[in-house]
């Protein structure tokens, strides 16, 4: 049987289909509670993610597939963090053409120019506070004059 935390990563973000909820940082924990059961714990993203529903659901489907009983956990604190993010997840996003948060960024970073993942330029400039999900940020790259997401540092 694998080890549930490798089963997890099987688990994509359903708003974020090319990373797993593993690279996204919101497992925090998988732990073997008995021979056949685990429990999973997860962060959201923001306390009003809507794909949360959906992830616990996913969690429970594929550890029962998998010959697990599992139960999930929601823990608020401490707050999820892009700083959690893999570096591998950061290049995922940016090929698909979500420009990755900085490390260590604080608020102060939204309004700023950010790296259009297309053409690379940072002449760009932000459309809006709020993008395709409540995690991102709306921006254009005034080079190429793509409008592209960024995903916002917490």
């Amino acid at each position: 049987m694998k080890n549930p935390l490798e089963i997890l990563e099987l688990v994509p973000d359903p708003e974020i289909p090319v990373i797993n909820i593993v690279e996204l940082g919101i497992v925090r924990e998988a732990k073997i509670t008995s021979e056949n059961s685990c429990e999973v714990t997860i962060t959201p993203t923001y306390s009003a993610c809507p794909a949360m529903f959906t992830i616990e659901e996913d969690i429970i489907k594929i550890m029962k597939e998998n010959g697990w009983d599992a139960k999930v956990v929601t823990k608020m604190f401490p707050i999820w963090t892009t700083d959690w993010l893999t570096d591998e997840a950061r290049e995922k996003l940016r090929v698909y053409g979500i420009t990755p948060p900085e490390k260590g960024a604080d608020e102060n970073h939204i309004g700023k120019p950010k790296k259009c993942p297309r053409c690379g330029s940072m002449n760009s400039k932000q459309i809006s506070r709020f993008g395709s999900t409540l995690c991102k940020a709306s921006y254009q790259c005034l080079d190429c004059l793509e409008p592209f997401d960024y995903f916002k540092c917490h």
